[in-house]
Order: structure tokens, then sequence, then C-alpha cells
């Protein structure tokens, strides 16, 4: 990686940037530095041994990929906690359309994002806290900026990279410093003016919108018209039941 971040102009002001060469997983290392937080802090890494995913998945994420996680307390109660992967997603978006055709991207519930339907990056969110308010809450982001991941077979969409797929070369550092920016905008959206603008943002980059689509759960797979996200950020598919919410599932079209 190369330059520091922290003095691109679009960094956002008041925002930490930790930058290790190596560490098991930034999520990982957010998990420690937690406790003693004093401000947002962002920990990008060159590379991770023990990264992962969703439900426990691998991430794998070789050298000149992208791995970053934000740490921060943002006040709010576990379920508005939740709704923060949608603000990521819609940063991660317009930070990526800096290097690739934004009409090749894409936004595939829960926290995913898609170039030329492949997935090209992921988000994981975690947060601790026994109150009525998180403790504090971390957005770890994957991206495939130059290479896909190895040995990936069976997964539902399949692994791409930005460059693989005709993006620019992007710097890490770079992409951070437009990630932040983009995030920082959208928590100021959300506090202005609450979820639906984000709502309505993540709605209009969102994969397979109004078409039919399955969701699948470790308990059951319902298939729908994929309608909207609810306020709640619950995927709704329309059924010959009639409407659906669903708050996990994986995505399969």
């Amino acid at each position: 990686m190369s330059t520091d971040p922290t003095q691109n102009p679009l960094w956002p002001e008041g925002v930490l940037c930790r930058h290790l060469q190596s560490v098991d997983s930034t999520m990982a290392e957010a998990a420690r530095i937690a406790p003693t937080l004093t401000a947002p802090t962002w920990i990008v890494a060159d590379t991770q041994t023990a990264s992962r995913g969703r439900r426990g998945r691998t991430w794998e994420s070789p050298v000149g990929n992208f791995a970053a996680t934000l740490v921060y307390k943002p006040n709010c109660t576990p379920q508005q906690a939740g709704l923060r992967s949608f603000m990521a997603a819609n940063a991660l978006f317009e930070a990526l359309a800096m290097s690739v055709d934004r009409t090749k991207l894409s936004l595939k519930w829960p926290n995913d994002v898609l170039l030329n339907e492949g997935k090209v990056a992921g988000i994981l969110l975690e947060s601790a806290g026994s109150g009525a308010y998180v403790d504090w809450l971390s957005i770890g982001i994957g991206v495939n900026l130059s290479d896909v991941p190895p040995g990936i077979t069976d997964a539902a969409f399949a692994p791409v990279s930005l460059t693989g797929e005709g993006g620019a070369p992007t710097d890490p550092m770079q992409l951070l410093a437009r990630l932040a920016a983009d995030f920082a905008t959208q928590e100021a959206k959300l506090w202005e003016f609450g979820f639906d603008i984000i709502r309505a943002d993540w709605l209009r980059h969102a994969a397979r919108l109004g078409e039919v689509i399955t969701a699948r759960s470790t308990r059951s797979e319902l298939t729908g018209r994929f309608e909207t996200i609810d306020a709640d950020g619950n995927l709704v598919l329309i059924t010959a039941d009639g409407p659906q919410a669903i708050p996990a599932a994986d995505i399969y079209f």
C-alpha cells in the first residue's frame, strides 16, 4: 500500500486510521481496540491471516486487494446499528464507481456489491453491548481490487475482481480515502434525514429489484418478486401468500 490516506483532502475530519502490514483480521483488531476507542477508526491491512465473511465463512484477501474495518461508537440501538450495512454498501458503491462504469455495479441484499453480476466486495457487521445501545460497531469491508480469491467453487455469485472486469487499477489507500469520505456522508445523511434517504439510495442500485428471486435461510426457502426493503432493512418479497418480510437469508437469482 502507498501513502497515508489521512493526508488525502477527502479524508473526514476527526476520523483516525490504523495501517497494519499484517493482522489476523481487521475485524478481530477492531474488537481488540474497541474498548479504548477515542474516535472513529479505520483499520486497514496489507495482508490478513485469518479473515472471514458472513456466518463465519472464509474471506480470502490476497495482497493488492482491499481489507479494512471501521470501528466506532454510533450511539444507536442494535437495530439501528444493523442499518449501517446499507450505508456501507452505498458508500462502497460510490467509491468503486470512481474506478469502473457504475452501470456495471449493483447492490445485493443484504451486504454484497456485484460487478457484472459477480461478487466484487462484501460487508460484515459486528457489534457489542448489553444495554439499549451498542457499545461499539465494526464494519468490515473486503474488495477484490486486482485478484480473485483462489479455491472458491461453490459460491452463489462467482467472485470477480475490479481490474478483471475492466476497472481501473486502484490503490487500496486511495480507495480507503474515498470510502471513508463517502461513509461519513452517509452517516451525516442518516442523522439529518433518517433511514428513508439511505434506503432510497440503496434501492436505486439494488440488484434484481422487481424481479423474481429466491431467499434461502437455514430453515426455509422462499421465492417471490423482490418488492423493496422495509424500514428495518428486511427484504420484502411478494409471494403467492402475499408480502413476506425476511430479516436474514442468502439470495439467489
